[in-house]
């Protein structure tokens, strides 16, 4: 299968990867940026199967009923609660926690519309996790799959997020004018 995803991704579509995740990194949050279309989703899943290796996300746990459900968890998903007074980010770092093997993908701008600032949750769940953070753009400008080092939080966000978001820089996504502005 490996091979079919890397020729339809990197042959017909014309895309590259940029960058790897060691297969040794078992547990890690992905943020994904600049989110601007419904494509990133198809763009996730090429790049996780011209890598061959497992990458991860939460839906609400709605969504995993008959008949998508096995699907969903074939493609990578685990269920969430999202139950009004839960707290999300202890939720997911239990389930990174619980698996042998979570690469969470998230998508801090938290929807595809231009956004001034990203939802912080990923930042508090890789501390809850302890695991490290890899910053994923998607340049549809370049066709180009960016990936970063791992970034284990400090716990100064400001700082951090600093650091994190010059990954970004020059990043186009499929819709530009959503592109999140890196500062």
């Amino acid at each position: 299968m490996q091979k079919i995803y890397r020729w339809i991704f990197l042959r017909l579509l014309g895309w590259k990867i940029n960058g790897t995740i060691d297969r040794e990194l078992k547990k890690c949050i992905m943020i994904v940026v600049p989110h601007t279309s419904w494509w990133d989703f198809f763009i996730g899943v090429l790049t996780r199967g011209s890598m061959g290796i497992k990458m991860n996300y939460v839906a609400k746990k709605e969504l995993f009923r008959f008949p998508f459900g096995p699907y969903l968890k074939w493609m990578g998903g685990a269920p969430l609660d999202r139950t009004k007074g839960q707290n999300k980010v202890e939720a997911i770092a239990e389930v990174i926690k619980r698996e042998p093997v979570f690469r969470l993908a998230i998508a801090p701008e938290g929807t595809r519309k231009k956004v001034t600032e990203w939802k912080t949750g990923f930042y508090y769940i890789a501390i809850k996790a302890n695991v490290p953070i890899i910053p994923v753009a998607f340049d549809y400008g370049k066709k180009e799959v960016k990936i970063g080092a791992p970034f284990y939080p400090t716990g100064d966000i400001t700082a951090d997020l600093k650091i994190i978001r010059q990954h970004y820089k020059g990043v186009s996504g499929k819709n530009p004018q959503y592109n999140f502005d890196v500062d």
